[in-house]
Order: C-alpha cells, then sequence, then structure tokens
C-alpha cells in the first residue's frame, strides 16, 4: 500500500453491473466513514464490450435507493492496474482466474480476492452476475456487495492500523 491511501479496484466482466456498484459502494462507505484521504477506489472489467458505457440503469437504480451515486463509465482492466492498484478485487471465479492470468505478466504486489472472500454471510465465494435477470438480482446483489465492501473496509482499516502499531 502506498503512504497515504489504498487504490483498490473492483473488477467483473464489462464493468456495468457489478464492479460499477462496488466502486461506487466502497466509495460511500468511506465517505460516511470520514475516509477519503485513506482510499482510491475505480472499477473495471475483463472484457470491453461495454467500454465509455454509464453503468446498467438497473445498478444505478438499486444504488440511488440505498444512497449511493455511480459516476463512472466501463473501462477494460489494463495490465498495468494490477501494478497501479494495491487490492484488484474480483467479483466471481471467472474474473479473479483472468486477473492472475494478467499478475503473472506484471511485478505486482497486488492483492487479488474475491469480494465475497470478505463477506461475513456463508455462500460461494461470488457475487451473481444480475444482467440477464430481473430488479430482484440487482437488489439482493446490492445487499451482498455493500455487506462485503463495509467487511473489506473493515479488513483494510485493521490492516492500517496493525501497521502504523508495529512501526
Amino acid at each position: 500500500m502506498t503512504e497515504q491511501h489504498a487504490r483498490v479496484l473492483f473488477v467483473c466482466l464489462g464493468n456495468i453491473c457489478r464492479s460499477p456498484l462496488a466502486e461506487g459502494v466502497f466509495r460511500s462507505l468511506v465517505r460516511a466513514r470520514g475516509l477519503e484521504s485513506r482510499y482510491l477506489a475505480d472499477s473495471a472489467g475483463t472484457g470491453a464490450w461495454h467500454a465509455d458505457e454509464s453503468p446498467d440503469q438497473r445498478s444505478v437504480e438499486v444504488a440511488r435507493s440505498n444512497g449511493v451515486a455511480l459516476t463512472g463509465r466501463a473501462r477494460q482492466i489494463k495490465a498495468h492496474d494490477i501494478r497501479d492498484f494495491d487490492y484488484v478485487i474480483a467479483m466471481d471465479r471467472q474474473n479473479l482466474l483472468e486477473l492472475h492470468a494478467l499478475e503473472r505478466s506484471q511485478q505486482s504486489e497486488a492483492h487479488l480476492h474475491l469480494l465475497r472472500d470478505f463477506d461475513p454471510e456463508p455462500g460461494d465465494g461470488q457475487v451473481p452476475d444480475p444482467y440477464y435477470g430481473g430488479p430482484d438480482g440487482f437488489a439482493r446483489m446490492y445487499v451482498m456487495v455493500n455487506r462485503a465492501c463495509e467487511a473489506l473496509l473493515d479488513h483494510l482499516e485493521a490492516r492500517r492500523l496493525d501497521r502504523a502499531t508495529s512501526d
């Protein structure tokens, strides 16, 4: 991690549903705790199908109904992202496999995880892609992402405090 802030990148397939929601939720949680000087967040997709598009309207709506703004545009992850971010957080196992393949080509100290690695609720470790479903899938995704992002931020803060007390 850098001295001043940790850079967190959320990754899904197309960067229009899950990862922009995770980015927005994480930013909202950081802001609510007054930690903006400690964290930077972004999102990307493993594919380029939706490059430069706004987030899926269903993600925007579920975020808005929970007080979260989604403002980014879709982009594909680049090799340098693996070097530039401290934490690269995948939404599902396939995304994580692709990130590990990208990581092998880079000199990186990034921590690669599934978002649900931090989720206190049991499950299969993945955030299901709601793209081909209805609004209920987006609502379930929001609950899952919010809970996991809260736990991720708790984890990052605990690591930061551990480092501060060991220095």
